[in-house]
Parts: C-alpha cells; structure tokens; sequence
C-alpha cells in the first residue's frame, strides 16, 4: 500500500511541476480564428512587438540564440527588469532575403509600457506585423523533414481554399526543449497576401 501511495504522489508531484513549467504556464500571444479546418487555420494577428536575435534555424536554439533571448528576460536588459516568458517563440528559417531569425513575444503588459532595450550583442526589439495567417498545428521535434513536410501540406490547403500567401514562413513553437516530442505544439504559418 505505501509503495501505491507513493508512486501516486510521484505522479502528482511530476504532473504539477510540468503543468507550471508547460505551455499553460505562460501568457500567449493573442489572435482570432478566421477559419478552422481540423489542424489547419486562418488567424489574424494584431501587431506584436519581440525580442529577437540572429539564429541558425536546423539548430533549434542551441547556436546560443535562445540564451540570447533569456538573458535578457531574465533582466539582460537596460532596465534590469525581469520579462515574463511567452509563447509562442517565433522562428524564421534563413533565406536569400533575410537571415534566420528566433523571437520572443514581449508580454503585452509590457509592450503597452515601456520595453527596456538590450543591454547583449545582437539581441534587438522588433515590431512583426499584424495580418492574416495560414497556420498548420503539427507535433514533433522539428527538423527539415517535418518542417518540408508540414509546409508542404499547408500549401496544399491554401490552394485548396484559393488563398494566396508568401514565400517565406515562420514556425511556432510552445513547449519547452523537455516535452516529448508526440506532446510538442508546433505550428507553421504563411502570411496570406
């Protein structure tokens, strides 16, 4: 009986720490859906502001660009002022037009203040658009397969639906590095013309 009881308080005490350190844990950045259709979607954004920094994107973070981005959350910033984490974390895949990009969405109680600018290198704020998106939700530990793959499927709704979008594309993410990948929220979105 004590060996049940604690096997169920383990499972209590590991459900309760990743619940707080999930996705659910943090504010997330706000939208409408337009249209939903199983796992594909047309949302439309308002403008958001971000932190962003350079990154190499087959490299998930790990080129140092998401520590960039947390030093100045965690108070790397010319105010010393501690930013809240958000999801999702925005990343831009390099193209001949424009370098890979890994953002953070400012929490909103923030950007409607003041946003302390970056004290570290190569770390800037920057204001992504609002629009019209094509989204696809997918799970996986993302990588160029998966990322081909779910594009590609995405570009196949658009047409299905008549709806034009851009070259380019951004991937979502909304979990941290721990959550299996079958558990991982992702998404691509193309920003509709």
């Amino acid at each position: 009986m004590a060996y049940l009881i604690a096997c169920v308080v383990f499972f209590v005490i590991a459900y309760l720490g990743w619940k707080m350190t999930s996705r659910s844990a943090y504010e997330s950045a706000q939208y409408s859906v337009i249209d939903l259709d199983g796992s594909f979607e047309v949302r439309e954004y308002p403008q958001l502001m971000l932190v962003t920094t350079k990154m190499r994107f087959q490299s998930q973070g790990n080129d140092g660009s998401f520590n960039r981005l947390f030093r100045y959350i965690n108070g790397g910033n010319q105010a010393d002022l501690k930013v809240a984490m958000t999801t999702p974390v925005f990343m831009e895949p390099l193209s001949a037009e424009k370098d890979g990009q890994m953002g953070f969405v400012i929490p909103s109680e923030i950007a409607a203040k003041s946003i302390p600018e970056p004290s570290g290198d190569n770390v800037q704020i920057q204001t992504r658009a609002g629009g019209r998106f094509a989204v696809l939700q997918f799970a996986g530990r993302i990588n160029d397969e998966l990322l081909a793959s779910s594009e590609n499927k995405l570009r196949k709704w658009m047409d299905s639906k008549g709806l034009k979008g851009g070259e380019r594309i951004e991937v979502a993410g909304y979990d941290p590095p721990w959550t299996p990948g079958p558990l991982r929220r992702n998404e691509v979105l193309i920003r509709l013309e």
